[in-house]
């Protein structure tokens, strides 16, 4: 058969079945990721690609479709030449008029191109293929020896009766946008397959193939020249990221103090209206108090900057400026302003702490006697770390520093210890890891030993050595040491109460001499009863640990029942070390409900009194009327 009539055979099958609604999608191919616009090489064939052999009755899906993107100085489009081979570059490929290409290639790709531009598509292909298209035209191209074309009277479709070759067969054509502003289709469908008698046809039900499938789809926006090419805040990306990302795709920020010597990233591309890259211009960026700037690609570490005014020449195509601190471990908050020809584009906020400057204690526990451990219930936030005390490291202007050994190590000063406090310890495990204020690591545990005798050791100074030699003081702090609970008092807030209020008991302890208890042993187990009261929350006795001053404390609501009532606390059955608990403690307590409590007797006792007054004043009046 020759090609002539191959054509026609092709055509003629083609449009019948285009013109019945045979071309139909029976499944989509694998699709591979598309080069975007000014890319330096149009994407290759064989990325993700489906190949196959053209035999009979075969409905090997054709691969992704594709479109060059390569920038074209050329004046006009350029179709990819490969001779027919799949493995060969597609680099010379050209497009022209293309303002914007998403990064698919398969059935949902999008594109944009001026009015009258010309895209140059390509795909690999196993089977013979039809482009078609909404709009616009194809232009008839037959330079492939492998390849044999036929177009419709409009051009608008167009079959390529390929022989596959070993990966696949490369197909191409140029398609010309029209120019009509609005939104076009241009579709790739394979799946013909060679009849018996060696001709490229449309497959039916009744021959047991599958028909042919809609391989490459995109949906096309022809615009106006002249509306491209500036920068466009809609379509652009900026971001601060801690490191860099390999594209800027959102918007959204990393947030937070970065730790001394950890660089901030700000990722950028700059778009048009249409989301293509703008031309090469002039990018600069400028940083408040001096931080260091440099330029680079995003996805990449460029050298640290020596400066806070930076300038290059670039499209602003996926990329970085690198954020560094003015001085080596002194904090920084910079504002960085970006801008491209001059017109800012991105504005952003970033911190980096500084080194250690000041040291914190807070939550300082009264160890036990001839003790180091602590407990972790003392601190009562959920922390896990068992210790007596937290220390919390700042830079100079407050920022919480993370304190892993890698930077430093905390002690205690040994000439502010004695005989009653003797060592101070730090575990690694309970160094701080965070700079967070509402994360309990962004503290460091410390516990402090205790000798056999109760007492406060005053003035206590814990320090940080830093790597450099640099030695940070805390503020002197008494650090204390006492036996375990060995008795215990219970009191109320008030004597008397109205119904509604909100009532206090607090249970205190002391050791055997007299000392405040310590606060990491439990007193142990016990009994509470308060009559006529509703608990409402305990403070230390949810975990058996004594808080500040030895006690815990208990909040009641008052009830409505009024009267004079006794509440009995009870620590007599704990445990072993508890067991000297002799005495239960039962303070007493009134409740009124808040209205006109007057008695009977009180009101005999007030009438008692008025008859005694108005007798003296009877009395007085007979006097003064006898002296008269």
């Amino acid at each position: 058969m020759s090609i002539k009539t191959l054509r026609k055979r092709i055509a003629i099958t083609a449009t019948s079945a285009l013109v019945a609604g045979v071309l139909s999608i029976v499944v989509a191919p694998a699709s591979s990721a598309h080069n975007a616009v000014g890319s330096a090489a149009n994407t290759t064939y064989l990325t993700g690609q489906v190949a196959g052999t053209n035999t009979n009755n075969s409905t090997t899906a054709t691969g992704s479709l594709f479109v060059a993107t390569m920038s074209n100085t050329a004046p006009a489009a350029i179709a990819v030449t490969t001779g027919g081979d799949c493995s060969a570059s597609t680099d010379s490929g050209r497009s022209k008029g293309l303002l914007f290409k998403d990064s698919s290639s398969g059935i949902a790709q999008s594109a944009t191109v001026l009015a009258g531009g010309t895209l140059s598509l390509y795909a690999c292909t196993a089977t013979a293929v039809a482009f078609s298209a909404s709009g616009g035209s194809f232009v008839p191209w037959g330079g492939e020896a492998a390849q044999s074309w036929s177009y419709n009277s409009t051009n608008s479709k167009v079959w390529s009766a390929n022989t596959a070759n070993a990966g696949g067969t490369a197909v191409g054509a140029l398609w010309t946008a029209p120019t009509t502003l609005g939104t076009y289709t241009v579709s790739l469908y394979s799946g013909y397959y060679t009849n018996s008698s060696a001709d490229n046809v449309i497959g039916t039900a009744t021959l047991g193939v599958l028909p042919e499938t809609l391989s490459g789809n995109i949906t096309v926006s022809v615009v106006a020249a002249g509306v491209g090419g500036s920068y466009n805040a809609g379509e652009s990306f900026c971001k601060v990221v801690r490191g860099s990302t390999s594209t800027p795709a959102d918007n959204i920020d990393d947030s937070g103090t970065n730790a001394n010597g950890v660089d901030w990233s700000i990722d950028f591309a700059l778009n048009d209206a249409y989301a293509a890259d703008l031309d090469t211009g002039n990018l600069s960026a400028t940083a408040t108090n001096g931080a260091l700037l440099s330029f680079g690609t995003a996805g990449a570490t460029p050298v640290a900057g020596t400066a806070s005014t930076i300038t290059t020449t670039s499209a602003g195509a996926n990329s970085t400026v690198r954020v560094s601190q003015k001085t080596a471990g002194a904090a920084i908050t910079t504002t960085v302003t970006i801008a491209y020809n001059g017109t800012p584009v991105c504005t952003k906020t970033v911190s980096i702490a500084g080194q250690v400057a000041a040291l914190t204690m807070s939550s300082v526990a009264v160890q036990d006697l001839s003790a180091s451990a602590g407990n972790a219930f003392w601190f009562a936030n959920g922390d896990t770390r068992a210790g007596t005390f937290y220390v919390v490291a700042t830079d100079s202007v407050g920022n919480r520093v993370a304190t892993p050994a890698s930077i430093g190590t905390y002690s205690a000063d040994g000439a502010t210890l004695g005989t009653t406090v003797t060592a101070v310890t730090f575990d690694s495990a309970s160094l701080a890891s965070a700079t967070s204020s509402t994360s309990v690591t962004s503290a460091t545990v410390g516990r402090h030993t205790c000798a056999a005798t109760a007492g406060t050791q005053k003035g206590v100074v814990i320090k940080f050595t830093l790597a450099n030699g640099t030695v940070v003081n805390s503020a002197p702090t008494d650090l204390s040491c006492a036996d375990d609970a060995a008795s215990m008092a219970a009191s109320f807030d008030k004597a008397k109460y109205i119904s509604g209020e909100v009532a206090t008991l607090t249970v205190s302890f002391k050791d055997s001499k007299g000392n405040v208890a310590n606060t990491v042993v439990a007193p142990g187990a016990s009994t509470i009863s308060v009559p006529g009261m509703t608990l409402v929350s305990t403070t230390g006795a949810a975990d058996a640990t004594l808080k500040s001053g030895g006690k815990f404390t208990y909040t009641y609501t008052v009830g409505q029942t009024a009267g004079t009532f006794a509440a009995v606390v009870d620590f007599t059955g704990a445990s072993a070390t508890t067991a000297q608990y002799s005495t239960v403690q039962t303070p007493s307590y009134s409740i009124s409900t808040g209205g006109d409590t007057t008695s009977n007797a009180d009101v005999l006792k007030s009438i008692v009194a008025l008859i005694a007054s108005i007798n003296k004043q009877i009395q007085a009046l007979q006097k003064l009327i006898l002296k008269r």
